[in-house]
């Protein structure tokens, strides 16, 4: 049995649209996967009777606290004891639960992430890392991992040299990836473009035998699947790129881009006749933030999601699924034993 344990009071909209995006995910999850549900008990049972579900359905675990979007994160962390993150992380560290994610206090989270379930013995520094779509005639719709995007802004190259290992990783374990390609995002794709520190951590990459490394990305390819799956930034480039994908989406959205040309209805014979009759709706769900749910922490010892404050039931419903990916992915364990069987050549 697979325990996928979601904070209910995390979000801008908590907890009417965690319990309800957990009730929908249930028409979706793997009958071996159970959802426990963290927070005020009263009031999930509540909603949950509105949604449609019931107490049944769900574990649940009684907390009386909650830690706000403006609380210090780790002065909240350790002084709200009973809050929902707090014991969410409390019980995954101890293995009542298998992952955690929340739509809550991303300081919170971290801190719970860096302090009690912790990095694993031999990664330098975790890694916020996201699924961004990729098209090209060979693989059609497909996600590609982007890292980092909103915690190292001013990584180091071994740093960034190591992100390639764990992207490999992940790829591999949750994207089902044979041989996933690394790529160094640049502003070209010769080597010794970029500055200072894209040149060293281009030289670190090449050097490390553990994973395919491509050479550099430009911005440009980095959605056609041209050249990388897994394509590594530091924070303060990952963030931006990230932002400015979501603002694309939005403003194509906006404009009648991604919405379906021909009803969904027709799809399940259209789709088998003309798989590109659906790439560009595809390509703009896929897009979507609320399709992808959440941003993982790679790097510490139990999968942990961090989703967005203004999430909606569909983000979170996508967050479940997500994190149920990645814990039957067995990514930690994988990691760890990749960082204990071998060591990065020196360049």
């Amino acid at each position: 049995m697979i325990k996928i344990g979601i904070d209910a009071m995390g979000g801008d909209f908590a907890p009417e649209v965690a319990v309800e995006g957990a009730v929908m995910s249930l028409n979706y999850l793997d009958k071996e996967s159970r959802i426990v549900l963290y927070g005020d008990k009263e009031r999930i049972v509540e909603l949950l009777h509105k949604y449609g579900s019931s107490e049944k359905e769900f574990d649940i675990v009684a907390t009386s606290q909650v830690i706000e979007m403006g609380d210090h994160p780790a002065k909240a962390f350790i002084a709200k004891a009973d809050s929902s993150i707090t014991v969410g992380f409390k019980d995954l560290a101890a293995g009542k639960i298998d992952g955690f994610a929340s739509a809550g206090s991303t300081g919170a989270m971290m801190v719970g992430s860096m302090q009690v379930i912790k990095p694993i013995d031999g990664v330098i520094r975790p890694v916020l890392a996201t699924l961004i779509p990729t098209v090209s005639a060979e693989h059609g719709i497909r996600r590609a991992v982007l890292m980092d995007v909103g915690l190292n802004v001013d990584a180091k190259p071994e740093v960034l040299a190591q992100y390639g290992l764990l992207g490999s990783i992940y790829a591999k374990s949750a994207l089902q990836m044979e041989n996933p390609r690394v790529a160094l995002l640049n502003i070209g794709e010769e080597e010794g473009k970029g500055n200072a520190q894209a040149k060293a951590t281009y030289d670190l990459m090449k050097a490390d035998g553990r994973y395919n490394f491509v050479g550099n990305v430009e911005a440009s390819y980095i959605f056609t699947g041209k050249i990388g799956d897994v394509v590594v930034a530091d924070a303060f480039v990952g963030n931006s790129l990230l932002k400015m994908a979501e603002a694309l989406y939005r403003i194509n959205f906006k404009l009648g881009g991604g919405k379906p040309r021909i009803k969904n209805l027709f799809r399940p014979l259209l789709g088998r006749i003309v798989p590109k009759l659906y790439f560009q709706q595809d390509f703009w769900d896929a897009m979507n933030a609320e399709s992808v749910g959440g941003l993982q922490v790679m790097g510490v010892n139990a999968p942990v999601m961090i989703g967005h404050g203004s999430s909606s039931t569909r983000a979170i419903c996508s967050m479940i699924l997500s994190m149920e990916r990645d814990i039957k992915s067995n990514f930690p364990a994988k990691l760890r034993e990749a960082l204990k069987e071998s060591k990065p050549a020196e360049a």
